[in-house]
């Protein structure tokens, strides 16, 4: 991943440095300890970057929280820095690679994308965890009018599949490097006619971190249209059991299907390894049997007011803290100037929580980034926070 390893330098230059492809927002310091923290604007991306310092040396890398899915972006702007502070590199790993094939900006989605939604397609179909891509893309040349949303977690598989996007000449994948638990929740009711779920990790010592649970089939089957169709494929047995489990004790109007090595048109290269070895594939089928209401939409991640006490956010406990189905956490608190602080904060569902930074100074409060996924519970935590600092 990109970052450079540099001798201990100036950090007070940064918002005067020259800088070549992106912009400085800002930078402040960890009020627990020595490290820091520093906003940058590269091409309208808007993220953060870490020096993690040492006696020796400092390391400055990318936030995961805010990270482009374009990791061209990272690289650039560590490049500026090295380059406008004259930085001594001890080690550097931000080589631009011009041979490789662009990803397709235009098929990046983020959350923000979800908020207000123009589907100009006749359908729409979901895949969870595309890996390869070999299916997502098979499925979107087969049905040209219809919408592949793919939610990938594991960024190189994201920008892989909007490089095939460019290459292949497809305009109807979105790529969304996110938890799809969450993305779930933006989605109006009734809206896909598929959703695919194709060899998630079984996590069998961590049960609680399986895609599949009575509360992603609930909003799964409110997703989809009557007639809609979740389906699993999975080579672990102990997965396809657990999930029937899960499908025929959650209070839903649904028919399930059970499928034994079942052939498909497309195979990942996995699941060719597993056929060689003779490993037997299962498909599960959950079909919604009803139209779902659709949410209330009154949510928003606004703050009302500028923080007045500052010395309330400083003494703020950092510990999570649980109110029924949510909960909040105060993580980490960087100082940019005075009364101008960044705060980290954990919030939201206990098996989907969510991470953000929020900016507190005399003026204005507002989260860093992109806004939380609109969830019942990322509202109630948000609404905490506002009550917890009086914004």
């Amino acid at each position: 991943m990109p970052h450079i390893t540099v001798l201990p330098f100036d950090t007070t230059k940064l918002s005067t440095a020259k800088l070549k492809n992106s912009h400085f927002l800002f930078h402040g310091k960890d009020v627990t300890s020595d490290n820091e923290i520093v906003g940058v604007e590269v091409k309208n991306e808007q993220f953060l970057l870490h020096i993690k310092k040492t006696p020796l040396h400092w390391i400055v890398k990318f936030d995961k929280i805010t990270r482009p899915l374009d990791v061209n972006l990272v690289k650039l702007a560590l490049q500026d820095m090295r380059e406008s502070l004259s930085l001594d590199i001890i080690h550097e790993n931000i080589n631009m690679h011009s041979t490789r094939i662009a990803i397709s900006d235009e098929f990046q989605k983020s959350i923000d994308d979800f908020y207000n939604l123009d589907f100009d397609f006749e359908s729409v179909s979901v895949e969870v965890g595309f890996g390869s891509g070999r299916h997502i893309l098979y499925q979107a040349t087969l049905h040209p009018n219809r919408l592949y949303i793919g939610v990938e977690i594991h960024t190189p598989s994201a920008t892989q599949l909007l490089k095939q996007i460019k290459i292949q000449n497809l305009k109807n994948i979105w790529v969304v490097n996110f938890d799809a638990r969450l993305l779930l929740e933006m989605l109006p009711s009734n809206l896909l006619s598929e959703v695919f779920v194709h060899f998630p990790v079984p996590w069998d010592k961590k049960p609680h971190r399986r895609v599949i649970s009575s509360i992603f089939l609930s909003e799964t089957m409110r997703v989809l249209k009557a007639d809609g169709v979740l389906n699993l494929r999975t080579d672990s047995y102990n997965y396809f059991w657990y999930s029937l489990d899960v499908f025929f004790n959650t209070p839903l109007k649904t028919s399930v299907l059970v499928d034994k090595n079942r052939s498909l048109e497309v195979t990942s290269k996995y699941e060719a390894r597993w056929l060689r070895q003779e490993k037997d594939i299962y498909d599960v089928s959950v079909t919604s049997l009803e139209d779902s209401p659709q949410k209330e939409d009154k949510i928003d991640f606004l703050f009302k007011n500028s923080l007045k006490s500052f010395e309330k956010l400083l003494n703020v406990k950092k510990e999570a803290v649980i109110y029924g189905d949510f909960f909040v956490h105060y993580d980490k608190i960087y100082k940019v100037f005075e009364n101008f602080y960044l705060l980290k904060v954990v919030f939201g569902s206990f098996d989907k929580p969510e991470s953000k930074y929020i900016i507190f100074n005399e003026n204005e409060s507002q989260y860093f980034g992109t806004l939380p996924v609109k969830s019942s519970s990322n509202y109630k935590a948000h609404l905490k926070i506002r009550e917890d600092f009086d914004v």
